[in-house]
């Protein structure tokens, strides 16, 4: 499970499509694109405001990072945090409509600071809004993608955040850890660092006697056992168990992954031992289908025979109505749908090619006979092997 070597240099091109990034802390200096992400509780003071001395100092590393040569992508929170203060707000809301609003008022707030700071190093910013829609389907990350690569090639430094304003509970990320982890696939970087208000991951909650950091993560076997209970803070939505998440989908991406508190930033981009880093486990694989093993919301199952499991898990088929046993949900052909053996283990995840209410009449039917009573098109697959994915351990905790 240890990781492979590679890298890049800061002038050249990112690492391919393919192949892992760098596979220890010596080739951080040198990475040539990383995607940084900052969450709220390291930009916002107290009462919820945001802390713009904070915010210069990150932008301040980052502009260093832009002046040796790299390219540096932001993944920032803190839209509604900023919002909090200007809107009387005591807290971070419940409810999604006030987040919205929350977060319509604090982008632009939090975008108007981004742009004076980095101005100050002779640099521009350009806001870019994503939802989970923007990964999934095809033609959205393709755009999205696009428009990341003219950004930078323009010398412009993406800010990134979920587009919170529109977003709803069936379409969002969830938190900015996880779309950081598929923005660095998205755009091919070379290393993903993760800015929180802790210096990476301990052997218990920090502020508990006797624990420690841990310096470095190979695989799932170096992290078995840690508590990781403890929640985020009140700005913010994602604990220490998001951000184990989101680096489980970096590193099995091929992405490595630095955790560290905030004021390491420079430290940690130079390779310093700061925070812990988190070995490349995998290789780069679709940003489609790297989404549907650890991001999407499924909308339904599709039931299997024996065979059928066999055919998908050993052999990587389509998978074909003949071996659907039963159907459960509410989907649209395009959907996100769960892939369930006969013992009720999830396999697989795919997206699916027919609305819920076209699947029963088709269950159990070879291709030939649905072609021969119900005409061409209705033969095809329930699930098209480039549209599935196996679902395996897709978490680095315990």
């Amino acid at each position: 499970m240890g990781p492979a070597a590679g890298g890049s240099t800061a002038t050249g091109a990112s690492t391919a499509a393919g192949a892992p990034g760098p596979a220890d802390r010596a080739a951080l200096p040198s990475a040539a694109r990383v995607v940084v992400k900052v969450g709220s509780s390291s930009l916002t003071d107290a009462r919820g405001h945001l802390d713009r001395e904070r915010l210069t100092a990150l932008v301040d590393v980052l502009a260093a990072r832009r002046a040796a040569g790299g390219q540096v992508v932001l993944v920032s929170s803190g839209a509604i945090a900023s919002a909090l203060g200007p809107l009387g707000l005591p807290g971070r809301p419940r409810d999604l409509a006030t987040q919205q609003a929350a977060a319509s008022v604090g982008q632009g707030l939090l975008v108007a600071d981004y742009a004076r700071a980095f101005a100050a190093h002779g640099l521009r910013v350009g806001q870019v809004l994503l939802t989970a829609d923007d990964t999934v389907r095809r033609t959205h990350h393709r755009n999205a993608s696009r428009a990341l690569e003219r950004l930078l090639a323009l010398g412009v430094v993406p800010v990134i955040n979920e587009n919170d304003a529109v977003a709803t509970q069936e379409i969002r990320f969830g938190d900015n850890d996880r779309l950081a982890a598929l923005v660095s696939h998205l755009v091919r970087a070379d290393a993903l660092v993760l800015l929180t208000d802790v210096d990476g991951l301990h052997t218990g909650p920090p502020g508990r006697p006797g624990s420690v950091r841990i310096p470095l993560v190979r695989g799932l076997e170096d992290v078995a056992g840690v508590d990781v209970s403890a929640r985020g803070s009140a700005v913010g939505t994602g604990g220490m168990v998001t951000k184990l998440d989101s680096v489980a989908i970096a590193t099995a991406s091929g992405v490595p992954v630095v955790l560290t508190a905030a004021a390491n930033a420079a430290g940690a981009l130079a390779g310093d031992d700061v925070g812990t880093f988190f070995a490349a486990t995998g290789r780069r694989t679709s940003v489609r289908l790297l989404w549907l093993a650890h991001a999407a919301r499924t909308r339904g199952r599709l039931l299997l025979d024996e065979g059928a499991a066999r055919a998908v898990r050993d052999r990587g088929t389509s998978l074909l109505p003949a071996g659907v046993t039963r159907v459960e949900g509410d989907f649209d052909a395009g959907d996100p749908v769960e892939i369930v053996g006969p013992d009720g283990v999830v396999l697989a995840r795919g997206l699916v090619a027919y609305d819920v209410a076209e699947v029963p009449p088709l269950l159990g039917r070879s291709t030939s006979d649905l072609r021969a009573e119900l005409g061409p098109g209705y033969d095809r697959e329930l699930v098209h092997r480039d549209d599935l994915v196996l679902v395996g351990r897709t978490t680095l905790l315990p």
